[in-house]
């Protein structure tokens, strides 16, 4: 019978300082003993984006609270704990190295193993914390940073069937809300105005659906955006709410349709492996967006194809996938010593080509 696991996981890739407790006795499923998160909306609400300095910053400060709270939380001891897992990467290098050096001091003073975890791993494999279901699966990885189709068959092993080759849908989200005078985060802005809008009004490019392939881009469809605003701005001296609510409508739509179209596509690929129980999971904020779910949900349904999407509190960034991502790569026996490096990129899948291209830091996704 396997161990009965118990691992604090810590996330500070971003700007969400991130503590949780995850146990998991043998093959059951992981409960989660405490989940602890400090956002930072307020401290970068004036600058219209997040400041790296300011987060690293941040992160920095609480930590250690957060650490604290999550045990307390889970009514547990750093004695009590089989492992410390982190996030080392990808992510903005300042933050993830205050959550690697904070993990790497509780490991030092305890003796704890440490186990440095891949951000996009814990987000993969939420599924398998939330719902205990079995390899392989299709991951759709949709969030403000990252946008990717996994094929995922064990905890470290992932094949990327394709993702965006510029913004992220998440950040376009987030400059179509800048662009239109909407608050940040983009995504819920940007949602809430669509509900008033109507989506036929302008016709907005579907980008890249003449590629037979699971590759993304959304850059092109947010100038398109700003191309409409200044046209109605020149023709009126202004917008009205109506334009803003229309527009809002047509981006949601236009970025729904890509993803229904190119989620199809990465379904094909899956099912021809003839998976026993196929299922379409997402994770990640912009999977809170009510029309992109309804979109995602009716393709699966389309092709026999169960759809989960953990719940929202597990679908943004947080230290619980992180705790469980330690636990299934800790049974597998990894461990990392004290040279646990903070990585900015770090692909989950390094044998296809990289989609955004190479630095001397390696490729970015």
């Amino acid at each position: 019978m396997a161990q009965t696991l118990t691992v604090l996981g810590l996330e500070s890739s971003c700007d969400d300082t991130a503590a949780a407790v995850v146990r998991q006795s043998g093959v059951d499923r992981a409960e989660i003993l405490s989940s602890i998160v400090y956002g930072q909306t307020e401290l970068h609400s004036a600058y219209g984006g997040v400041v790296p300095e300011l987060a690293a910053r941040a992160h920095a400060e609480k930590l250690d609270q957060c650490v604290r709270d999550a045990l307390s939380a889970a009514e547990l001891t750093l004695a009590e704990l089989d492992a410390v897992a982190v996030t080392a990467g990808p992510g903005l290098i300042g933050g993830v190295m205050s959550g690697v050096m904070c993990a790497k001091g509780i490991c030092a003073a305890t003796g704890l193993p440490l186990v440095g975890i891949n951000h996009l791993a814990g987000h993969a494999l939420t599924p398998r914390l939330t719902d205990a279901i079995s390899f392989p699966f299709l991951m759709l990885l949709v969030s403000g940073g990252h946008c990717q189709y996994l094929l995922v068959r064990a905890p470290d092993d992932f094949t990327r069937l394709g993702g965006t080759i510029d913004d992220a849908p998440g950040e376009a989200f987030d400059k179509t809300a800048r662009l239109l005078g909407l608050p940040q985060p983009g995504g819920p802005a940007v949602q809430a105005e669509a509900i008033t809008g109507d989506p036929r009004r302008f016709r907005f490019p579907r980008p890249l659906l003449d590629r037979d392939d699971c590759n993304l881009s959304f850059s092109g469809l947010k100038t398109a955006l700003l191309r409409q605003r200044d046209q109605i701005v020149a023709e009126k001296n202004g917008i009205t709410r109506q334009d803003r609510a229309d527009m809002c409508a047509g981006f949601q739509a236009a970025v729904a349709d890509v993803l229904a179209e190119k989620t199809r596509r990465a379904l094909r690929i899956y099912l021809a492996e003839g998976p026993s129980e196929p299922i379409l999971a997402v994770a990640g904020g912009v999977a809170a967006n009510t029309a992109i779910r309804g979109a995602l949900e009716s393709v699966a349904d389309e092709m026999g194809t169960r759809f989960l999407a953990p719940p929202l509190a597990l679908c943004t960034d947080n230290a619980a996938m992180i705790a469980y991502a330690g636990i299934e790569r800790f049974r597998n026996g990894a461990r990392d010593g004290m040279d646990l490096a903070a990585r900015p990129r770090w692909p989950l899948d390094n044998i296809s080509p990289a989609l955004l291209g190479s630095g001397r830091k390696g490729a970015k996704a």
